[in-house]
C-alpha cells in the first residue's frame, strides 16, 4: 500500500484494506478510532446558524457513505495519510451540508471556503472566538463573555487567514505538526513555526485585557 503502510501501523493498514473490500465492520472500527477528532473538526466548523438543526453525528453519518464509496479509490492511489484523507471527505460533506441548508447566502456570509484543499469550510472568527472563550468558566468571566467575544472576534479578524486556521488545527482539532503541514500543504517545520507565531501574536494582542489571561 505504499503511503498507507508508511503512515499507519499494521493493524490500521489491515482495517483500511478490509474496509476498501467492503467490510463494514472494519470501516466502523476506523471511524471509531477517529471519531473524536472528526467530531471536533465538525463542531468547530459547523455554521452556527444550523447547529440547532444538525450536529456532528448527523454529518458523520452522511460522510460514512462517501468514505465507504471512495475508499477503494484511495487505496489504489493514496496521495495523503489516511486520517487527512478521511478528514477531507468529512469536511467536503460538511461543506455540502452548508450549501444544502444555507444556499447562496452561505457563500456571501462568512468567507467560509477554504483556500486549502479547495472546498472545506474554514474556521471563522466567530466560531474560533467561541471555542477560545469556552475555556473560561468562572462566574465573573461568564458575565462579560459577550463583550469579550466581540473583542476577540475583532482581533481574530485582523489575523491572517492561515494564522487563524493553524490555531484551529493545532489548538482545537489537536492535529500534530505533520498533520497540520499535510492539511496546509507546507513543511512540518513551517507549520510548527506558523503556529508558534500565530499564538504569540494572539496572546500579545490580548495581553492588555486581564480577562483573557486564562487563554494563555
Amino acid at each position: 500500500m505504499g503511503l498507507i503502510e508508511a503512515n499507519n501501523d499494521r493493524e490500521i493498514c489491515d482495517l483500511i484494506r478490509r474496509a476498501s473490500e467492503g467490510d463494514q465492520v472494519a470501516l466502523d472500527q476506523l471511524f471509531s478510532q477517529h471519531h473524536d477528532r472528526l467530531q471536533r473538526m465538525i463542531r468547530l466548523r459547523l455554521d452556527r446558524r444550523i447547529q440547532g438543526r444538525l450536529d456532528s453525528a448527523d454529518i458523520l453519518q452522511e460522510a460514512y457513505i462517501d468514505v465507504f464509496r471512495n475508499l477503494p479509490r484511495y487505496v489504489e492511489s493514496p496521495s495523503t495519510p489516511f486520517f487527512i484523507w478521511l478528514r477531507n471527505i468529512v469536511g467536503l460533506k460538511l461543506a455540502e451540508v452548508h450549501r444544502r441548508h444555507l444556499g447562496t447566502d452561505k457563500r456571501d456570509a462568512n468567507r467560509d471556503v477554504s483556500i486549502y484543499r479547495g472546498a472545506l469550510p474554514t474556521v471563522n472568527s466567530e466560531s474560533l472566538a467561541a471555542q477560545l472563550l469556552g475555556q473560561l468558566t468562572s462566574p465573573s468571566h461568564v458575565a462579560i463573555k459577550t463583550e469579550m467575544r466581540l473583542r476577540l472576534q475583532e482581533v481574530l479578524d485582523c489575523m491572517d487567514d492561515i494564522d487563524r486556521e493553524v490555531i484551529a488545527l493545532r489548538h482545537f482539532e489537536q492535529l500534530d505538526s505533520q498533520e497540520v503541514a499535510d492539511v496546509l500543504e507546507m513543511s512540518k517545520s513551517g507549520a510548527s513555526s506558523r503556529y508558534v507565531r500565530a499564538m504569540e501574536r494572539l496572546k500579545e494582542e490580548l495581553s492588555q485585557f486581564p480577562e483573557f489571561r486564562d487563554l494563555a
